[in-house]
């Protein structure tokens, strides 16, 4: 069964925001990461709404929502203080997805009494070692110009990416030196906290690297934890796509997660 909804537009730096909202109980806010639009999280943004009064919206450049001549993690962060502030009267849970788990994490920093509490996706990681070095460019940058045609197949339509691959490969690198100072943004909140971490974020091959990255990610979360012991995690048997392939999954840990949480 599908719920009703109705899109909407926010107005915000120049940029047409594309949303949409829809559902039942209390107020949820889906923020999508980086490459990800409202048209891949429609499953997750279904099932949300038979618990929740769901909000979901396109980043800038991302679906249906306008290009911008700024593609920075501030610009991003405006994207969804801008929605917050269009359609938030009560206090929201806050549900971010990658880089939309850091928006969220700055987001309730900067706004204590702003959200009920924080569902944080594979994102918002205080990992102990960066995952882009200088080593690691030539593979980032072969990645980004590989996302080149990917962008052109999706071109004019809902999942359409309107970001260069150049635009991916900076905001990459400015998400890595926001993350080096995330830690300090989590003392700041006092909301509950519930991450959602996949146990492959970087894939599942073999190689030396990937392992590497996969321990790191894993190490980020138990750092996070030993520094905040009151912050929930659940582990998915999945990689970085989980909110597509593990929809039903995330859904159901959030419906259960937020049970006991004070959201009104």
């Amino acid at each position: 069964m599908t719920t009703k909804t109705g899109r909407f537009e926010v107005r915000h730096d120049g940029v047409t925001i594309s949303a949409s909202r829809g559902g039942r109980g209390r107020p949820l806010v889906l923020c999508p990461g980086l490459l990800t639009t409202q048209a891949d999280l429609h499953e997750l943004a279904e099932l949300l709404r038979h618990d929740f009064d769901v909000v979901t919206f396109d980043l800038r450049g991302h679906g249906r929502s306008s290009p911008a001549d700024r593609y920075t993690f501030e610009a991003f962060l405006g994207d969804l203080d801008a929605v917050l502030a269009e359609v938030a009267p009560r206090a929201p849970l806050l549900v971010g997805h990658s880089l939309g788990a850091d928006l969220a994490v700055h987001h309730a920093a900067g706004h204590p009494d702003a959200v009920a509490g924080l569902v944080l996706v594979d994102g918002a990681n205080p990992i102990p070692e960066p995952f882009l070095t200088e080593a690691d460019l030539p593979e980032f940058r072969a990645m980004a110009e590989g996302l080149r045609h990917e962008f052109a197949r999706a071109e004019g339509t809902a999942r359409q990416v309107l970001l260069t691959p150049q635009d991916f490969l900076d905001l990459n690198l400015e998400i890595e030196a926001v993350r080096s100072g995330i830690l300090d943004l989590y003392r700041e909140i006092d909301r509950p906290v519930h991450l959602i971490m996949s146990t492959s974020m970087a894939g599942n091959g073999d190689d030396a690297r990937t392992q590497w990255r996969n321990r790191n990610w894993r190490a980020g979360v138990e750092r996070l934890v030993r520094e905040r012991p009151h912050v929930a995690t659940s582990w998915l048997e999945a990689d970085h796509r989980l909110v597509v392939t593990h929809a039903p999954e995330i859904a159901r840990l959030i419906h259960d997660v937020q049970r006991p949480w004070t959201l009104d």
